[in-house]
């Protein structure tokens, strides 16, 4: 990788707020991810430092020349079992799309999950979503056939699990 295109990670800040509500409501209407049942619609998503300031969770944010360009995070799954994280609102802008920045930040997340005690991680996501569901199998995820938790998200129709 070359110093054009190095990237890195950090934990969300709340001045990273404005640019990753940005970064989601700009990446899921270019995968039809916009209606009812989307993550795109969920309260947090205009202050996400907040939000995952509670307990067991974390958020990151990766960064190309200081500009925030993607992030993604670890939560309890709502409605799972309290081994199980779910990764959330995981969206990179194409130009940080093909960097290594999708396993880094997978890699990152999967660490913090491990240390807040999670055994496994569960993820949602749906048909066309291409490249993000060849990262997630590359990754150590297995698609599984139904949702689980209380996610609200019934616009996806993809399910992953990995162990942790």
């Amino acid at each position: 990788m070359n110093n054009a295109t190095a990237f890195s990670i950090r934990p969300i800040e709340p001045r990273d707020d404005a640019a990753v509500a940005m970064i989601i409501r700009s990446v899921m209407p270019e995968f039809g991810a916009d209606g009812p049942g989307f993550a795109i619609h969920d309260a947090e998503v205009a202050a996400m430092s907040a939000a995952y300031a509670r307990a067991r969770c974390a958020y990151f944010v990766v960064e190309v020349d200081g500009v925030v360009l993607g992030g993604g995070g670890v939560a309890p799954l709502d409605g799972g079992a309290t081994d199980v994280c779910e990764l959330r609102k995981m969206y990179f802008l194409p130009a940080l799309r093909g960097l290594g920045a999708g396993r880094a930040l997978i890699e990152q997340c999967m660490a913090i999950a491990r240390t807040f005690g999670f055994r496994r991680c569960y993820l949602e996501t749906l048909t066309g979503m291409d490249a993000a569901q060849r990262l997630y199998l590359a990754n150590g995820f297995r698609r599984i056939d139904h949702a689980l938790g209380n996610t609200g998200h019934h616009g996806c129709n993809r399910f992953y699990l990995r162990d942790i």
